[in-house]
Order: structure tokens, then C-alpha cells, then sequence
């Protein structure tokens, strides 16, 4: 026990010099071709690392009203009894907008794609801020099928 402790302890002291001057972490989303025909990108905050996180108007249990009045299950899935989570990322931008939906992790191609319809379809959000200001962040959200 004293052991484990002290490597606690050890870890914590080696690591907080790092953790001092760390700054929010970002993420690379693509945001299409520039005009020389290079790929665009824009840095994103993580969800985890902003002060002030984005929130659905209304809050959480608005979120889930809105998926459940939303979601329209697909036919054959539903016919064929197929179930599951569909694990979708978004940027919510400053001006609370939703962008650059995707899924993460999927369950069958027709719950995948009414998923990325449902977020599409999301109201703007109450923007994410550091230090007062608003700034684009990266929210990952699941949308679930059940029969």
C-alpha cells in the first residue's frame, strides 16, 4: 500500500510541472480544398478541455427529447431487429452552429446515416468558451436504436 503511495505521489510531482503551462487541447478537423488546391483544416477544443462547455438549448434532457422526436428508425433495420448506439462527433462553433458530422463508431449503414441526419438537424448550441471567449468544440454524442 505504502508503495503504491508513493508512486502515486511521485507520478503526480513529475507531472505537475507539465500541467501548469498546458493549454486547452485541440483536435484537426478538415474543412474542405483551398483555393491552391491543398486540404483546409481547423483546430478544434476538446469537449473535456474547454472552461465553459457547449450545451443543447434547454440542456441535456432537451438533447434526448429532440433525438427521440427526431429519429425516425430506418424500416429494414427495424424489420430485422437490429440494435445499438451510433457514436457520432460535431464541432459546435462559436456562433453555436453544428458542422462536420461524422460517425465514429457505427451499427449498420441506415442507422448510421439517420443518426448524421438527426445532428444535422440540431439547433445551435450554446457555444463553448475559454477565458470568456467562444470557440469552435469538438462534441461526441451518441444516438441510440432500440426497438
Amino acid at each position: 500500500m505504502k508503495t503504491q503511495t508513493f508512486l502515486f505521489l511521485l507520478g503526480a510531482a513529475f507531472s505537475l510541472p507539465f500541467t501548469q503551462n498546458a493549454s486547452a487541447q485541440t483536435f484537426r478537423v478538415t474543412s474542405g480544398i483551398s483555393v491552391n488546391g491543398s486540404q483546409d483544416y481547423i483546430d478544434v477544443y476538446e469537449y473535456d478541455f474547454v472552461e465553459d462547455k457547449p450545451s443543447f438549448p434547454g440542456g441535456g434532457q432537451k438533447l434526448i427529447n429532440f433525438i427521440n422526436d427526431t429519429r425516425r428508425y430506418p424500416a429494414e433495420a427495424y424489420a430485422r431487429g437490429i440494435e445499438g448506439r451510433v457514436m457520432c462527433s460535431f464541432v459546435v462553433h462559436p456562433d453555436g452552429s453544428v458542422s462536420h458530422v461524422s460517425v465514429l463508431r457505427g451499427v449498420e449503414p441506415t442507422l448510421n446515416r439517420e443518426a448524421l441526419r438527426i445532428i444535422s438537424k440540431m439547433p445551435a448550441w450554446r457555444p463553448g468558451k475559454i477565458s470568456g471567449q467562444a470557440v469552435p468544440v469538438r462534441v461526441i454524442c451518441a444516438v441510440p436504436f432500440r426497438k
